[in-house]
This record gives C-alpha cells, sequence and structure tokens, in this order.
C-alpha cells in the first residue's frame, strides 16, 4: 500500500520530534519571524495567482471579442 508523502503518514510522536527539533535549532524567538515571513509568502503567493487568472480573463475576453 501506498502512503501519501505528507502528514497523513507521520504519527503524534514524529510530529513532536520534529517540532523539538525545530525549536532546538531556531529557538523559541526565532519561530514566529519564521512563520510570519511564511505568511507573507504565503500571502504574496496568492495574489500573485489572483493577477496571472484576471490577466488570463481579461486575454479570453480579448481574443472572444476579436472574433
Amino acid at each position: 500500500m501506498i502512503t501519501p508523502l505528507l502528514f497523513g503518514s507521520l504519527g503524534f510522536w514524529e510530529i513532536t520530534i520534529i517540532a523539538l527539533v525545530v525549536l532546538l535549532l531556531f529557538g523559541g524567538k526565532k519561530i514566529p519571524e519564521l512563520m510570519r515571513g511564511l505568511g507573507k509568502g504565503v500571502k504574496n503567493f496568492k495574489e500573485g495567482m489572483k493577477d496571472v487568472e484576471s490577466d488570463v480573463k481579461e486575454i479570453k475576453k480579448d481574443i472572444e471579442s476579436e472574433k
């Protein structure tokens, strides 16, 4: 049986160990900064995707109006 590669195959103890390792590597003060940066990155990515979608819709509308 094939298991998913994301969190579906990780149990409670595996996630706990990963969280502890991250805490030891980055420290308690750096984690909020890292999460804030990650959140900003996701927000920018979503905005970029919306821009691309609107551009595609605009181009499609232009093509249909030429026909």
